[in-house]
């Protein structure tokens, strides 16, 4: 087949149970062109892209490639055509080299034995090409995030790819890694090749876009060129109406602290330091940010202060009370709560309903029940309340929870714990996957706890949102704190602390 120069999607619909995910969707990716995906979960970008590349078949609707019509039935047909994806979670062997990785289950010459020879040499003119920096000898373990991410693009080009589609590329990058992926898919661009970008990150989907579409409810709301528009009508076209991304703080952080941290030692599932020597303290009415790339302890410190793993060295006192390596039913009554980084397997049980999950933590307590029998009426009316307060959108509170999207089941573990009165939140991630609309409401509610006295250590990859709620932020950099700063200070510095630079 020649040369890749446009694809069509053509009155492509996609249905689910009770769902309509893609409703006669027409779209065109040219190539040479930075093509961006935007819209709120749910709005269809991934489905799309899967029958695109192949793991979804439309229910109606045609493929053109340079305007003949294709049948893509699996991933393999898209590879063929010349279409490779890059998903959110990488699928490298840890154990293999780069060059291993790429030509993994690639044609060989010398089949049944792989062509290494002939790789290396194909590898380095791309290394060359588009000014990829990583050595390929190198064991996939021993690589960077954004580096592993790299190889997967290889991967896709050493098989010839023309289109790319990257899912959420920058969800688990530095800025500095944001920026020299950047750089390549400028390289890419320039040679030819079309890329789709799939973000929900307005900024950068505005320098790194030459055409944006919008999605809402699974159909297209609009297709703009990048100089023709902002971050505000980009979001008007997401949700229909402006969104607001800067929050007053009306009151300043009282100098009481309300949570001391002190030389905390914690250990990984694989019994190595993940948190060593850690020291903090937080005052009352204070938002404190934990920056860092994923997997430098940051996990680990939350599970440690709500009592899901055991501290090895250190102490940890809420107000003068030592909750060091309590329980968290003796945690969750001195005044503690949490959102989870793993909502659907800690901070729900999804077989549940949504009434059954909003109580919990506090089933047993007098206004819910007397002695083994549960007040239901009492429960009802504040389920009922608590879900009506905090937006959660079921269809009744006997839902299961495992029909709720994303963004409800993050707003309802929000609404329960945020029901105890706390007076620290320890909030892992807590926007990551939603959409900029469940965004917006959680960040409003976090500022609201805020002003209402409440601590908050809010651990999140998200520098957008570090920034735009601490009130002050710690890097994390393997295990340890490497450097505090302000808010104010630019985001390149933060991103050369999580990459272990100290200036």
């Amino acid at each position: 087949m020649k040369k890749i120069e446009k694809i069509e999607l053509k009155n492509i619909t996609k249905r689910f149970p009770g769902v309509l995910a893609n409703n006669d969707v027409n779209m065109i990716f040219n190539s040479g062109e930075i093509h961006t995906l935007l819209g709120e979960n749910g709005a269809g970008k991934s489905t799309l892209m899967r029958i695109l590349y192949g793991m979804y078949r439309p229910d109606a609707g045609e493929i053109l490639i340079n305007e003949k019509m294709v049948n893509i039935r699996s991933p393999l047909d898209a590879i063929n055509l010349g279409i490779g994806m890059v998903h959110q979670h990488f699928m490298l062997v840890p154990s293999f080299t780069v060059i291993e990785n790429i030509v993994l289950n690639y044609p060989s010459k010398k089949k049944p034995f792989l062509d290494l020879e002939d790789a290396k040499k194909r590898i380095n003119t791309m290394f060359q090409k588009y000014e990829f920096s990583i050595d390929p000898s190198s064991y996939v373990w021993q690589l960077s995030v954004g580096e592993q991410q790299r190889v997967e693009i290889l991967k896709i080009l050493f098989r010839e790819a023309e289109f790319l589609i990257l899912d959420e590329p920058t969800a688990v990058l530095t800025p500095q890694e944001t920026n020299e992926l950047f750089k390549i898919l400028k390289k890419l661009k320039e040679s030819g090749i079309g890329i789709i970008f799939i973000s929900h990150k307005l900024k950068e989907v505005l320098s790194i876009s030459d055409k944006i579409s919008v999605l809402r409810d699974g159909k297209v709301i609009g297709e703009v060129k990048r100089e023709e528009t902002d971050e505000n009508l980009l979001a008007k076209m997401m949700v229909d109406r402006e969104i607001e991304s800067i929050f007053e703080k009306k009151s300043k952080p009282r100098e009481e602290v309300i949570l001391r941290i002190e030389n905390l030692k914690v250990l990984s599932d694989k019994n190595i330091p993940a948190v060593k020597n850690f020291s903090l303290m937080v005052k009352k009415g204070e938002i404190v940010g934990v920056a860092g790339v994923s997997g430098n302890g940051q996990n680990e410190l939350a599970e440690a202060i709500v009592g899901l793993r055991e501290i090895r060295k250190g102490k940890i006192f809420l107000n003068k009370a030592d909750i060091t390596n309590k329980n968290p039913y003796f945690i969750i009554k001195e005044g503690i709560s949490s959102i989870p980084e793993e909502r659907m397997e800690v901070g729900v049980i999804k077989d549940f309903t949504v009434l059954e999950n909003m109580i919990l933590k506090n089933h047993g307590v007098y206004e819910f029940a007397r002695w083994i029998v549960l007040k239901f009426n009492q429960i009802k009316n504040f389920v009922t309340s608590s879900i009506k307060e905090f937006d959660v959108r079921t269809p009744s509170i006997n839902t299961l929870v495992r029909n709720l999207s994303g963004g409800n089941i993050q707003k309802l573990i929000l609404a329960r714990e945020f029901s105890s009165e706390p007076k620290v939140l320890i909030a892992s991630q807590p926007t990551r996957g939603l959409d900029i609309r469940a965004t917006e409401y959680i960040h409003k509610k976090l500022i609201e706890k805020r002003e209402e006295g409440c601590s908050t250590l809010l651990i999140s990859e998200d520098l957008d949102e570090i920034i735009c709620l601490s009130d002050r932020i710690v890097v994390m950099y393997e295990g340890e704190i490497i450097g505090e700063v302000p808010p104010s200070i630019p985001v390149e510095k933060i991103g050369l602390l999580m990459m272990g630079v100290k200036e």
